[in-house]
């Protein structure tokens, strides 16, 4: 796994963005409080802001509900935006597809050969339920990626540091992934990101093709990030999207 730093990534106005080939990956960032909230008019307008920014045709994104299920967007067929999934793919250029988050993993994978790219919502639930292999699956399926040329980036989220579940969830999470425990968990504090490196290794997909952005969307100093855990009723939404041009 390769260890991506704040240095590595271009800052441009509120995003951290990494190009690769034809494919773009951008991270929100929480900077002059710009807020992805699709459900707030101010959240439509930033997230249509992407479209002018980045001199795309659309930006797709679905009605997340912490589950497994992966959707296809193409220019063929009709918005998507009220479908409940929270994992989207596509080939299509110009068009952004991302995912909201406010603690939960982001992750983002790109065939940078054949130019097929994911956006993943990957909180608990979708973490527990390997929805990046659900994803890497329907992209082989679907598209035959290489696997051989996709890269993974996981973006920022509530780390290991900040993240303490019940004792229920940690023994769920020790049985289901075999994972040893001590790396898996400090205490009560459970690291998301083992859980998908092991389901992307298993998977296939090489060492040097993993990148984790190392931000902590909980007690990240030097980035302003929204986090649900941190906040007090109220929280921002991050947008984690990548398109092709």
């Amino acid at each position: 796994m390769i260890s991506l730093y704040k240095d590595d990534v271009k800052e441009v106005e509120d995003f951290l963005i990494y190009n690769i080939g034809k494919i773009n990956i951008v991270f929100s960032t929480a900077k002059d409080d710009r807020s992805f909230n699709r459900y707030k008019d101010y959240g439509i307008k930033n997230l249509n802001s992407i479209i002018r920014d980045f001199n795309l045709k659309n930006v797709e994104y679905l009605n997340q509900i912490h589950s497994d299920k992966v959707y296809i967007y193409d220019n063929s067929n009709k918005s998507i935006k009220d479908e409940e999934g929270d994992a989207l793919i596509t080939k299509e250029e110009n068009t952004a597809i991302g995912v909201f988050t406010a603690d939960c993993v982001p992750i983002i994978i790109a065939d940078v050969k054949n130019n097929v790219i994911a956006s993943i919502h990957s909180g608990w639930r979708g973490t527990f339920n390997s929805i990046v292999i659900r994803t890497l699956e329907k992209m082989v399926n679907e598209f035959n990626i290489d696997i051989n040329e996709t890269k993974i980036f996981i973006g920022p989220h509530i780390r290991q540091c900040c993240y303490e579940v019940s004792e229920e969830l940690k023994e769920n999470f020790i049985e289901k992934t075999k994972i040893n425990k001590d790396l898996l968990f400090k205490g009560r504090n459970l690291s998301m990101e083992e859980c998908i490196l092991k389901d992307i290794r298993e998977f296939g997909i090489s060492e040097e093709n993993i990148y984790s952005l190392k931000l902590c969307t909980h007690c990240e100093e030097n980035l302003k990030l929204y986090s649900y855990r941190r906040s007090v009723g109220t929280y921002g939404r991050l947008f984690s999207f990548a398109f092709i041009k």
